[in-house]
């Protein structure tokens, strides 16, 4: 048998190609009619608890040379495609583009959904309220800085429903038209990005003359360094692509580890029990002055052996006395029977946020 040529090699992967795209079509005919049924009767496009269950199923299946990483960054676009073939939805995100917001959105949406960049996480929850956007996308927490105080406050205020987290690990690009570290005299970026990046700065920028300048967006400062030649940005890779600003290093964040979780949010969608689920709640005791008070609300969930996973306390708002609410997610599903055995016992004092996919 003779060896393959280079042009041997090349017809077959053309081949396979072409089945790829005659299996792509055949799926999106079926999705075709998913949409119909679906448009029938109103019902939501976005499925994470069934996308999660296909990954584990093709994870299971696979014998072959892509790895957990490569599956799901292959099928996850794939999915986008379908729900925009079903019934194209809007997605609200913190901006502007570039944003690691909007990084978040694209991971679970694809790259041609519709999106709206929005100025602020409590125009998030408006545009998703008023129906403007059938989902939002907001920062919950990074796992350095602890928790976004606006989103959890807007939790509370508005009646929007969790239906999935996103844990996203957040990545920082210094970048630069100036190639030479000595000649750059600013270096613009949001605040908690300095922070995250101190080491960086302190020990391969190491200039205490240059300014660093606090801006509203990393993706603000990647236009800023686009535009004045002896600048600098600290952004996502995404954001210095986008404003064409080439980037001098990769990974300046101080920690390997740095993660941020979104939640996505819907009005008018609730994810039924998947059997690996995460509920989010927040908790305002009547009588959160009376000892021994919250000791005994948690205390429900040892008795009813739930494994809560977050607490944190926000402040009330109201009244000139010290008060809190709660911020809580545990291991299940709202409608699961211990879950229902506690609101019971609290039901005017629990504000379930949503059910969705434990992904962390």
């Amino acid at each position: 048998m003779s060896k393959l040529t280079l042009d041997d090699l090349r017809k077959k992967i053309d081949q396979i190609d072409n089945q790829m795209l005659e299996l792509l079509n055949e799926r999106m005919d079926v999705v075709r009619k998913v949409g119909e049924l679906k448009r029938s009767t109103n019902a939501i496009i976005y499925r994470p608890e069934r996308e999660k269950a296909i990954l584990d199923r093709l994870n299971r299946l696979n014998k072959g040379m892509l790895n957990t990483q490569a599956i799901e960054a292959i099928f996850l676009e794939i999915f986008a495609v379908s729900r925009n073939i079903e019934l194209p939805e809007r997605i609200a995100y913190l901006g502007p583009s570039g944003s690691f917001s909007h990084q978040a959105a694209e991971s679970r949406f694809g790259a041609m959904s519709q999106y709206m960049a929005i100025s602020s996480i409590k125009a998030i929850f408006e545009t998703v309220n008023t129906g403007m956007a059938r989902f939002g996308v907001v920062p919950i927490e990074n796992n350095q800085e602890g928790m976004v105080p606006e989103t959890a406050d807007n939790l509370a205020k508005y009646d929007l429903h969790i239906v999935a987290e996103v844990p996203m690990a957040i990545h920082f690009a210094f970048a630069s038209k100036t190639d030479h570290l000595h000649q750059i005299k600013r270096i613009y970026s949001k605040d908690i990005a300095f922070r995250q990046c101190r080491n960086f700065i302190e020990n391969v920028v190491s200039n205490p003359e240059v300014e660093l300048i606090p801006v509203d967006s990393t993706s603000k400062a990647a236009r800023m360094a686009f535009s004045e030649p002896d600048s600098a940005a600290i952004c996502s890779h995404i954001a210095a692509q986008d404003h064409h600003v080439p980037i001098l290093f990769e990974n300046i964040e101080d920690s390997g580890d740095n993660q941020t979780r979104f939640f996505i949010l819907s009005k008018d969608f609730i994810n039924q029990p998947s059997g690996n689920d995460k509920t989010s709640i927040l908790v305002k005791l009547a009588h959160s002055d009376e000892p021994g008070s919250l000791a005994n609300f948690l205390q429900e969930f040892d008795r009813e052996k739930i494994n809560m996973t977050k607490i944190e306390s926000r402040p009330a708002k109201k009244g000139r006395t010290f008060k809190y609410w709660f911020f809580i997610d545990f291991e299940g599903h709202f409608y699961d029977e211990k879950v229902q055995r506690i609101v019971e016992k609290y039901k005017s004092e629990v504000k379930w946020l949503g059910s969705y996919v434990k992904l962390v």
